[in-house]
Protein backbone atom coordinates (compact mmCIF):
# COMPACT_ATOMS: atom_id res chain seq x y z
CA UNK A 1 0.00 0.00 0.00
CA UNK A 2 2.76 2.41 0.80
CA UNK A 3 4.43 2.15 -2.66
CA UNK A 4 0.45 3.02 -4.30
CA UNK A 5 0.11 5.39 -2.06
CA UNK A 6 3.63 7.29 -3.43
CA UNK A 7 3.11 6.80 -6.85
CA UNK A 8 -0.01 9.03 -6.76
CA UNK A 9 2.81 11.60 -5.56
CA UNK A 10 2.43 11.47 -2.17
CA UNK A 11 5.10 10.90 0.10
CA UNK A 12 4.73 8.32 2.97
CA UNK A 13 6.87 7.19 6.05
CA UNK A 14 6.55 3.89 7.35
CA UNK A 15 6.88 3.79 11.11
CA UNK A 16 7.95 0.43 11.49
CA UNK A 17 9.17 -2.42 13.86
CA UNK A 18 10.69 -4.73 11.97
CA UNK A 19 12.79 -2.62 9.64
CA UNK A 20 13.46 -5.72 6.98
CA UNK A 21 10.06 -6.46 6.54
CA UNK A 22 9.67 -2.64 5.03
CA UNK A 23 12.02 -2.94 2.81
CA UNK A 24 11.03 -6.07 1.65
CA UNK A 25 7.20 -4.79 0.87
CA UNK A 26 9.40 -1.62 -1.09
CA UNK A 27 9.07 1.53 1.40
CA UNK A 28 10.54 4.41 0.51
CA UNK A 29 10.84 6.39 4.27
CA UNK A 30 11.35 4.23 7.02
CA UNK A 31 11.15 5.13 10.59
CA UNK A 32 12.42 2.83 13.27
CA UNK A 33 9.77 1.73 16.02
CA UNK A 34 10.04 1.02 19.39
CA UNK A 35 8.82 -2.56 20.17
CA UNK A 36 6.56 -5.28 17.93
CA UNK A 37 4.17 -5.49 21.06
CA UNK A 38 4.22 -0.83 21.32
CA UNK A 39 5.53 0.33 18.92
CA UNK A 40 5.26 3.83 20.09
CA UNK A 41 5.91 3.98 23.04
CA UNK A 42 7.18 2.10 26.28
CA UNK A 43 5.05 0.72 29.18
CA UNK A 44 7.87 0.58 31.72
CA UNK A 45 8.43 4.43 31.55
CA UNK A 46 6.86 7.42 33.17
CA UNK A 47 3.80 9.17 30.83
CA UNK A 48 6.39 11.86 30.19
CA UNK A 49 8.99 9.92 29.39
CA UNK A 50 6.75 8.11 26.71
CA UNK A 51 5.35 11.10 25.55
CA UNK A 52 8.67 12.63 24.63
CA UNK A 53 9.83 9.32 23.04
CA UNK A 54 6.50 9.28 20.68
CA UNK A 55 7.16 12.74 19.73
CA UNK A 56 10.76 12.21 19.07
CA UNK A 57 9.06 9.26 16.30
CA UNK A 58 6.70 11.54 14.80
CA UNK A 59 9.63 14.51 14.47
CA UNK A 60 12.04 11.73 12.76
CA UNK A 61 8.94 10.93 10.19
CA UNK A 62 8.04 14.49 9.29
CA UNK A 63 12.07 15.00 8.93
CA UNK A 64 11.50 12.02 6.63
CA UNK A 65 8.43 13.29 4.92
CA UNK A 66 10.36 16.77 3.90
CA UNK A 67 13.33 14.64 2.72
CA UNK A 68 14.01 13.89 -0.88
CA UNK A 69 15.10 9.96 -1.18
CA UNK A 70 16.41 8.11 -4.34
CA UNK A 71 15.17 4.63 -3.03
CA UNK A 72 14.79 2.81 0.08
CA UNK A 73 16.06 4.76 3.30
CA UNK A 74 16.16 4.25 7.09
CA UNK A 75 15.71 7.24 8.91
Amino acid sequence: MVKEVERAGIPVVHICTVTPISLTVGANRIVPAIAIPHPLGNPAMTAQEEKAIRRQIVEKALDALQTEVSGQTIF
